[in-house]
């Protein structure tokens, strides 16, 4: 399994749910991934290493949509099967992509900061690594929302590189910028704790509204505090456990779906709570 980043919190619930799988079907799990995001050339040495040893499959999360195709298409010459989790690849030799759908989980996060801000909102986007599938498809979903409303306008998209700092210096820079901007979306885990850092610290939480995407410790926290209004959650538990268990059917010979949805929901202070949430929030408690 090769994920954008050895680290983070959506990460290890991902290898918390793929490790699960692998015991359940009693395969050896090589969990592997660079240190940033935007290291696009070292997942692609992986994915090289993984070939070299004959890896029976490879389940792979890409950081750029086009830069690893060819040698996801390298792979599949070399008959090990290539399962896409979370972020598509454009190969058409992948057998099966296991994820949320992106474009509208984007769609999801712009309805409710159009309700926090208004038909006359502005607004900024920060988003991750610019030729991220997952990345382009919800910000895609969210453009293609908020242009129902010709009185909204979104002021500024910039791309933080998945690193919190450059999330908070461009928060800052939107800001500066944009006085007038109401609402911010932030479209991943790491982009979404430093841009609603930044906000609480300029002192304008609550009026900005923040919409963020996953749930680590720190989200949470901000959420509870009011300067996050609502999260976007996918399933990152269930994106691993499926993702084996994909690959493991493609390593048999089975016939496998092309495509596992494994859903989002947004997540406010009225239904963090429910049990059906926790369950999400918390997956180590399975």
């Amino acid at each position: 399994m090769i994920v954008k980043m050895n680290h983070g919190d959506f990460w290890k619930t991902v290898k918390m749910g793929a490790e699960v799988a692998a015991k359940e079907y009693n395969v050896d799990l090589k969990f592997k991934g660079p240190q940033n995001e935007n290291d696009i050339e070292g997942q692609i040495q992986l994915m090289d290493e993984s070939i070299k040893g004959k890896a029976d499959a490879i389940i792979l999360s890409a950081s750029d949509y086009m830069k690893l195709a060819q040698v996801t298409d390298r792979a599949a010459f070399y008959k090990i099967p290539v399962i896409s989790m979370d972020s598509e690849v454009a190969s058409a030799r992948v057998k099966s992509f296991v994820g949320t759908n992106n474009y509208e989980a984007g769609q999801m996060a712009a309805e409710r900061l159009v309700m926090l801000t208004g038909e006359q909102g502005r607004i900024g986007v920060m988003n991750f690594v610019k030729g991220s599938k997952n990345g382009d498809e919800r910000e895609e979903g969210f453009m293609d929302y908020i242009a129902r409303y010709p009185d909204v306008r979104v002021v500024s998209v910039e791309y933080c590189e998945s690193d919190e700092q450059i999330a908070r210096t461009l928060t800052r820079k939107m800001v500066a910028e944009h006085p007038e901007m109401n609402g911010i979306v932030a479209l991943n885990e790491v982009a979404s704790i430093g841009t609603a850092e930044e906000i609480q610290k300029l002192g304008i939480g609550g009026r900005v509204k923040v919409i963020a995407f996953d749930s680590p410790d720190k989200v949470m926290e901000l959420l509870q505090e009011g300067i996050v209004q609502a999260t976007v959650i996918q399933n990152p538990f269930n994106n691993g456990y499926l993702a084996v268990q994909q690959a493991v059917k493609a390593i048999e010979g089975d016939d496998i779906q092309e495509r596992v949805d494994t859903h989002t929901k947004m997540i406010d202070l009225d239904n963090m709570l429910w049990p059906e949430n926790q369950k999400l929030l918390f997956p180590f408690v399975r």
